[in-house]
Parts: C-alpha cells; structure tokens; sequence
C-alpha cells in the first residue's frame, strides 16, 4: 500500500472496519498501523515496527542499529497520528446531526424464550426409543425415523421415596385418566357350559314280576308319548292263571286273602284284580298298563317274545321337567349357593332363554377339569328341551356395596397387584392392594385404597414403564459414579 496517504485521512476513509497495514520503504523492515473499531464506536491505532527478515544481526548490526531509532520515531509519529484521526472522527460523528446509537442497538440481544423438552429445560440427553442402550446429546432419530426420548435431569436420578414424579406436558401426552375410588353395587356373573339331562326322578322302568309272553304290543316305537294307565301289551302268563284260579276258588269260598295279596305282590294289575273281585271269569291275557306318563325312551318289547321276571320291557321318562349339569371353576363355586336362579341358553334357540333354579352342588370335584357340578332344575312344558343339549348357564351372584376401582387402574405382576394414587402435580405413588371379585370394568379391593382417593386408570403401564426406567438409569448413575 501507498506510503503517502495521510495515515489519518486513510484510517477515517476505511471507516475503521477492520486491520489495515502500512508499509515502510525498507525491505527489511515492516511499519504496521492497526486500526480496530471498538464496541463503542471510536477507533483505535497502533503502530509497531517488526523486522521483515528475521535473525540477520551479525555482519549488519551497526547498520541496523543506525536504523532502528528512526524507525521507533516514525512508528510512534504514526501511532500519534492515528489517534488523532480517530480522536477527530469520533468529534465529529458526535455532532448535533449525528444519530446517536440507540440502547436496542448496543444492548445483547434479548434471549428467546425456553423451549426445552424437559418443561422448558434442555434435556440431560436422548434416549432410544426401542430401549437400545444408545444415547445422545442432541435430539436424533433412530434407523426407523423414530424420535429418541429426552431424558430430563431429575430422570435419571434414584427416587428418594417410592413417588413416581411425572413432567405435566408427559402426563398430557401420555392421556394419563384418573377415577375416585368409591363404594359401588357389583353383582358378579358366573358364565359356564352345561348341559341338558333328563330328571332321573322322573324316570320308570318296565320290569314285570312276573314272566311270559308277550301277545300284543300297543307302544311298538322308541319316541312314543304314553299317559298312565294306557295300555303296553298284553300279555299271556301261566303263574297268573295259575294264581287267579286260587283266587277265585278261595274268593267262593269266603277267603281269597292269601291270593289276593300274592297277586299284589306281583304288581297284577288293579283293574283286572277288581274283577276277580267282583267274581268275574278269569282271563287268559291280562293287559299290563304303563305306570306313569312320558315318553318311551327305550323300548326292548317285541311283540311275541318271552320275557322273564324282572326283565325290562320299557323305559319311560317324564319330560317335562328337565335337569341341567353346569360345569362351574372353583374360583367361582364361592359365588353360587343352592336356591340361585340361573338363566339357559342353548344353541337351537339363541334368543330363547329358559330359567332354572340351582336345586344341588355335587360333594366332588373333577381331578382333570377342576370344576365343580350343579344341578339346575328346568321346567321344560313344551318339549323344546332335548337330552345331551349344549347349554350356556349364566347365575348372577350380588355381592352389595363393596369398594371397588376400573379393572384397567390395576397393574398385575401375578405375585401382586398395585394401583396408581394420584398425589398431585404430575406425583403418583404405587400401592400394593388386595383384591377380591371380579365383574366386567371393575374390581373389589378389599385392603390397600379408602374411599375418596383417586387412582390413574389410563396410561398405567406407561407411567410403571417410566419409573422402571428411572430406577434402572439410577441404579446405572449410581454404577458408574462407583
């Protein structure tokens, strides 16, 4: 750079933004001006000379030192004149037309407001969203574009009581919900399967006393419907012709005691002992008729044959009461008692329920299926009830007014259950509860809750998953702290 320039004229032309150098006509010396502009707005000037050439002093030494006293001369002239300059600059920037720098101008720009992860704080760092042990300082995505978690500063802290402290802005995103705990009328429902049976109370076998053959049958079909005192067959039997014959005799004689009740013995039927009684002929065939009304469900007469005494001919059952056999859990027989109304349902009629009662609980338990029996007696007037039907039995079991929480506040390991009470300001703590029944969206607590406390029933394994994670990143903190 030129030489000649006024070095206060140059140093105000450059306005002062930045280094500029001067150089001096010795090639082995360097003249240097610095003109800086201060924070303030006025100008600084330096001058210094430095040698160009570095160590060459032994065979030149009295010539430099000739040369160094005007070279300091000159420099501190230069640095004197630089002051001035600025000195004059700064006296007329600050004139009546000058505009002055404002305190927005010269002031540190204001800092924005706190946007932080961890309620308006930085986070201590980032974790992996799919608990990778990976970590960073800044906020990143993982190989699946999933934003890592901030960890924020008391997170990864031990808890010094067993309260779970959750941020606000977590507790929103998480949709955390509580519910008052609070006395309520919970009636349990026992569902189990079943099936319908015939009443064994209800059932008659045909098994004469006597032998014979048979010479005409009047029920020839498995299915048929009989009433008592219809006709099955008749019958040919040389023991009571025999035994009429006696009858008789005796009866003209004034006695007939003793083969009137021998017949008897034998089930003769009342109809045709009357007229022996009247004095009637006796019969060579006697009719039997059916005891009781139902259907034949077994049928083994066949018209012609010979039957011995006790041999069954016919068995009849009364339908129209019905038994069904309900397989009940043993978790669930504590909630069914003899006289307890259940309702039936059955494939064939979906939309058709039947009403029962629970008329007995069998003594035993099955050592393969661990269910218990009941007995249900149904009224069955129309028939639609058939043996070896499918059945659904349901039997609701009131328990009253018990204390109860929302199946879905409760957090089951299978060796205990906790709760989430609410305490406040993003505080919830876990306690250990002890239920009893069961029914749909509820649960009996019968120790651990009073009424009036609120417990989280959403967001419940969220909210265990962050304070097991905290415990984990505490028990690491405190690994390496070690």
């Amino acid at each position: 750079m030129a030489t000649a320039l006024c070095p206060v004229a140059w140093s105000c032309c450059t306005a002062c933004h930045g280094r500029q150098t001067l150089s001096h006509r010795d090639p082995d010396f360097l003249i240097v001006v610095e003109v800086e502009r201060r924070v303030f707005g006025h100008c600084a000037v330096r001058a210094y000379a430095r040698c160009r050439k570095g160590s060459r002093m032994s065979n030149e030494s009295q010539s430099r030192r000739s040369h160094v006293l005007p070279l300091t001369l000159l420099a501190l002239a230069l640095g004197a004149a630089g002051g001035a300059g600025a000195a004059l600059w700064m006296l007329k920037g600050s004139g009546p037309g000058a505009p002055m720098p404002s305190a927005e101008a010269m002031a540190p720009p204001p800092a924005g407001p706190s946007t932080g992860p961890c309620s308006g704080k930085p986070a201590k760092f980032y974790r992996n969203p799919m608990g990778a042990p990976d970590t960073s300082p800044v906020p990143k995505k993982d190989s699946m574009n999933m934003d890592y978690i901030p960890v924020c500063e008391d997170e990864g802290a031990p808890q010094d009581s067993n309260v779970i402290k959750v941020s606000l802005d977590r507790v929103q995103r998480l949709g955390v919900r509580t519910e008052t705990v609070e006395e309520r009328a919970l009636v349990r429902t026992v569902r189990t399967f079943a099936s319908v049976q015939y009443d064994e109370r209800r059932q008659t076998l045909i098994a004469p006393k006597f032998g014979g053959w048979i010479e005409k049958l009047f029920v020839n079909a498995t299915g048929d419907l009989v009433k008592a005192g219809q006709p099955l067959f008749e019958v040919y039997s040389p023991e009571l012709n025999v035994l009429q014959q006696e009858f008789a005799l005796s009866h003209g004689m004034g006695g007939a005691g003793a083969a009137d009740g021998r017949l008897r013995n034998l089930d003769y039927p009342q109809a045709e002992l009357d007229k022996l009684r009247r004095g009637e002929k006796p019969s060579r065939i006697i009719t039997f008729p059916s005891p009781a009304s139902g259907t034949v469900v077994e049928k083994m007469a066949v018209e012609g044959m010979r039957y011995q005494p006790g041999e069954t001919l016919f068995r009849i059952i009364d339908t129209r009461t019905m038994w069904v056999l309900a397989e009940v859990y043993e978790q669930d027989l504590g909630y069914v008692k003899v006289g307890d109304m259940a309702k039936i349902t059955v494939n064939t009629w979906p939309d058709r329920p039947f009403m029962g009662k629970v008329i007995f609980i069998y003594p035993n338990v099955g050592k393969e299926s661990r269910t218990a029996r009941l007995r249900i007696e149904v009224a069955n007037p129309d028939g639609l009830l058939r043996a070896d039907m499918a059945a659904t039995v349901e039997i609701e079991a009131p328990l009253g007014r018990v204390l109860a929480v929302p199946e879905s506040a409760l957090i089951d390991s299978g060796r205990r259950q906790i709760v989430l009470l609410e305490r406040g300001e993003g505080r919830y703590q876990p306690v250990a509860v002890k239920l009893g029944a069961r029914v749909p969206g509820y649960v009996q607590v019968l120790d651990g809750l009073a009424p009036g406390e609120r417990v989280v029933t959403s967001a419940t394994f969220l909210i265990d998953a962050e304070s097991n994670l905290r415990a984990a990143l505490g028990t690491f903190s405190a690994g390496e702290n070690k």
